[in-house]
Parts: C-alpha cells; sequence; structure tokens
C-alpha cells in the first residue's frame, strides 16, 4: 500500500515553488544507473524523447499567480500533434504573457499559451514556429495501466534527462488548492525535473503529464520520493473544447480561494486568496473545516468534493469551522477562478 506524507503546504493557488521543478537551464544529468537503456525498449527511443521540448514562461507581476508560482517559470512539454500542439501542466502557462519552447539541438520557438484546465490540470501551448525534425508522441490507453509497469518519464534533453521508472500506485490525488483528480499516477524513482515531463509507455506512447513530486512510507517506513503524473485520459473528453474555446465549455465549478491541508485531526485551512470568496466570508488561517452542509469533512478530497457538489461558480457554499473550541457557521458565496486570472495574451 501506499502512504502518502504530507509537509505543510505554502499558501499558493497552484503547486508551490518548492512542488514545481529544478531549473531547466542547469547543466545536469540523470545518473547513468536511472537511464534507460535503448536495448530493452521496444520502440525508438530517442525519437519518443525528442517529443519532449523545454518550456519557458513569462507571467505579468501583477498576475494573480506571480507571487506563489513566480513571473518566470521553467518545466517541459510534450509535443502530441504534427501541427505544433503541446501539452504540459496548466501551472506551468497560467497567465503566461508569453512562452518560448526549446527543442534538441537548441532550436528555440515561440508558442501561445491557447488552454489551462484547472479540473485536469492540463496546459496547451500552440508553436508559433517550426519543430523541425521532432516528430508528434501520440497519446496511449492509459486506462490499462496497472502498478508494477515499466515507463520513463522524460524531460526535455532525451536520454540523460530521462529517469526509467515503474508506475508504483495509481490513486486519487487532493492538492490543497482546490483541485483534485480521482485517478493519479505515481512513479518511483523520483524524477528533477518533473513539471510537464513525459510518462511514455512501454509501446512508446505518451501515458501523463508531470505534475509534482511527494513522499511515500515503504513497508519498512523509511520515505520516498515520487512523482504525481496526471493521465492523459482526463484529456481525450476535453481536448475539442480546449482548442475551440481555450476551457472546456461547460459552467466551472465553485471556487472558495481557500488552501487547506490534511493533518492528524482532519482538515484545516491555510491560508485564504487576498479578496478571495473565503477571505470576505472570514475564513481565516488555522480554522477545522468540518462541514459542507450535511456533510462531514474527514479529509481534503472529501471537501473539495463536497464543495463542487453544491452547484456551479456562483453557489452558496455552507462552511462550518472549529475556532478556538467553537463551531462557526459561514456561508461563502462562491466564485469562478478564472475571473481572477488574466486571460492570455493573442498573437
Amino acid at each position: 500500500m501506499l502512504i502518502l506524507l504530507w509537509a505543510r503546504p505554502a499558501p499558493a493557488p497552484f503547486p508551490s515553488t518548492d512542488e514545481r521543478m529544478a531549473s531547466s537551464d542547469e547543466d545536469w544529468e540523470i545518473p547513468d544507473e536511472l537511464q534507460p537503456d535503448p536495448a530493452e525498449w521496444s520502440f525508438p527511443l530517442d525519437r519518443a524523447l525528442g517529443a519532449v521540448v523545454g518550456l519557458k514562461s513569462l507571467v505579468p507581476e501583477d498576475a494573480f499567480t506571480a507571487r506563489s508560482l513566480g513571473t518566470e517559470r521553467q518545466g517541459n512539454g510534450v509535443l502530441i500533434r504534427a501541427d505544433g500542439l503541446v501539452l504540459t501542466i496548466g501551472y506551468l502557462v497560467a497567465e503566461a504573457e508569453s512562452v518560448w519552447l526549446t527543442a534538441a539541438g537548441g532550436r528555440v520557438v515561440p508558442g501561445h499559451a491557447l488552454a489551462f484546465d484547472h479540473e485536469s490540470g492540463f496546459g496547451l501551448v500552440q508553436v508559433l514556429g517550426r519543430l523541425e525534425g521532432i516528430a508528434a508522441l501520440e497519446l496511449g490507453d492509459a486506462d490499462r495501466v496497472r502498478p508494477g509497469e515499466r515507463a520513463l518519464l522524460a524531460a526535455a534533453g532525451g536520454r540523460a534527462r530521462t529517469v526509467a521508472c515503474v508506475i508504483a500506485a495509481r490513486q486519487p490525488f487532493a492538492g490543497y488548492w482546490e483541485y483534485a483528480l480521482d485517478d493519479a499516477f505515481y512513479t518511483a524513482p523520483a524524477h528533477p525535473s518533473w513539471g510537464g515531463a513525459a510518462l511514455i509507455g512501454e509501446d512508446g506512447r505518451l501515458l501523463g503529464i508531470g505534475s509534482l513530486i511527494l513522499q511515500r512510507r515503504d513497508q519498512k517506513g523509511r520515505k520516498l520520493d515520487l512523482n504525481m503524473v496526471v493521465p492523459v485520459s482526463g484529456l481525450r473528453p476535453i481536448l475539442d473544447d480546449l482548442l475551440a474555446y481555450g476551457r472546456v465549455n461547460r459552467p466551472a465549478r465553485p471556487w472558495l480561494g481557500l488552501y487547506a491541508t490534511e493533518d492528524e485531526e482532519g482538515v484545516v485551512a491555510v491560508s485564504v486568496a487576498p479578496g478571495g470568496p473565503s477571505e470576505r466570508a472570514g475564513v481565516r488561517q488555522g480554522d477545522r473545516l468540518v462541514a459542507v452542509g450535511e456533510a462531514r469533512i474527514e479529509d481534503l478530497g472529501g471537501l473539495w468534493r463536497a464543495v463542487w457538489s453544491c452547484g456551479v461558480a456562483g453557489a452558496r457554499v455552507p462552511l462550518a469551522v472549529m475556532r478556538d473550541g467553537r463551531r462557526r457557521e459561514l456561508v461563502i458565496e462562491s466564485s469562478d477562478r478564472r475571473r481572477f486570472l488574466k486571460a492570455p495574451r493573442l498573437h
């Protein structure tokens, strides 16, 4: 059984700086013993790894995510269509004013932040130049993957920046920034440049996009690092909408601007977004979150799902908190998270 360990998170709307990635500008390599051996894989390894590109984005200083994620972000993306469509993890391109992609050989081309889906966490970038000599990576069947199977987690830079890993587990995931997945991959050993990295299966197809680094305990109680990867099965149902509208064409979920974490006693508020719904409703750091309406809150995933069950963005969310030994009943006028974010600049 996989046991996830959590450190107290920073008050951020997306993964904090520490949870993102090592700089892709540094001269580094994966240790030789962790790199893939081409003889052990049945597909052209270098061709598949060539689809992974470096990604750098610049975000305005007054952007909502600038304080937590910074104004310069670096990571990876994966070319998934011959027309220049790149899949990445959304926090790298949220509110991005400009995006630059670096292919094998060092060629740099501009890109446009096309879409960011808050529910899945995926981001899309359209290449605005030519990525010559790079073949797109086909989407694989992530639903068929089972724990114990071999895979590759690849950052831009070929074999020297690729980890030969295994799928350690498939489990739900909940993040403190009002994010939850019913199904996520956990891979080991961990990759040091995980943001937007490509999880490639034994058939050479793309299975997921790297999102976080976490810790687990093994059967002896030792702490081990591993990566959380978002399966591409969540992209297929929404891809057409993202390309057409820049978002999924349905009402947004209710957003509270609330950052929470789990501890031994349950779920506690870590922070609130300045000017967000929770701050306006009087939620305070340290409040213990005990119920949404009639639903008792026992874990982070349960909290977010109870909030989302209240309706769409704009719904009133009845939240019960414990503060100074007293139960307090609050009503939060939820919002659409997108209202707080800058829209992509048109090119």
